[in-house]
């Protein structure tokens, strides 16, 4: 029996969010595996420098791609297949937070995390999906949040959407099912990236984050311990391979029980 991840090589992937965090931690995994990657982000200065470190060896490609641009993600799909082929699996990681009172939320912070967290899923999901169908195969993963299934206290737009980006991707996952095209998420919980990182002031906060906070109504996490983006990582890489073949609109948890199996 091949181990997870086993038979891959040579299939093409389309990273979003790869620049940084959980995006390039797919990116690693997936060129380890054989995959030919095309990394997408709009931060190309990172990008080029992922793409610096990793392509040696390995068959990458970088593209300074916004999420938000519907006709921008059509064209990278195109571009993509030109150069490495066709695109046989898309992971939707690239996401932005907003924190604060709902009260207080600008429509413009509202916006932006919608923009990116929904719209760019769909942009990039309906992009592949309508290649994908031709050749009646392909997988999509999106990386939700674990917030999707639990409220947050001064996190509702980025809930809201993750929530969203889950639910979009589960629909689609029903409508592609007769091509024989997997469609699922993973939901990580607090996970040592810079989006986390941003949310603390001090050393502190990692333990505040374990430990988890009465005030705010937040339990902690049951594993004693913040998920690394290769956590992440190797929960995407089962259910893009064939191991997964049989799964679909399926959301894996991967947030060491934080969420209490909600």
């Amino acid at each position: 029996m091949r181990g997870i991840g086993g038979g891959m090589d040579g299939r093409v992937a389309v990273v979003t969010g790869a620049a940084q965090g959980i995006g390039a931690a797919v990116v690693r995994v997936l060129l380890r595996h054989g995959v030919m990657v095309a990394a997408v982000d709009s931060d190309a200065a990172r990008l080029s420098a992922l793409v610096t470190e990793l392509a040696p060896g390995h068959k990458l490609e970088g593209h300074v791609v916004d999420v938000r641009d519907s006709r921008g993600c059509d064209e990278l799909m195109d571009t993509v297949e030109r150069g490495l082929g066709p695109v046989d699996i898309l992971v939707n990681v690239a996401g932005v937070l907003r924190t604060g009172p709902v009260v207080e939320q600008r429509d413009e912070d509202w916006a932006a995390v919608f923009d990116v967290n929904v719209r760019g899923v769909l942009h990039c999901s309906r992009a592949a999906a309508r290649r994908m169908i031709g050749r009646r195969s392909g997988v999509i993963v999106t990386v939700s949040s674990n917030a999707a299934r639990v409220p947050r206290a001064n996190m509702a737009g980025y809930a809201s959407s993750k929530a969203a980006a889950s639910m979009l991707t589960k629909c689609l996952g029903l409508e592609l099912a007769g091509y024989g095209i997997r469609c699922n998420v993973v939901a990580p919980g607090s996970t040592d990236t810079e989006m986390q990182r941003s949310l603390w002031s001090g050393p502190q906060d990692r333990s505040a984050v374990i430990d988890g906070s009465p005030a705010t109504y937040r339990v902690g996490v049951p594993l004693r311990r913040i998920a690394e983006p290769s956590d992440i990582a190797d929960a995407v890489l089962f259910l893009v391979s064939d191991q997964a073949r049989h799964v679909t609109m399926h959301e894996l948890c991967v947030d060491g029980g934080a969420a209490l199996g909600a």
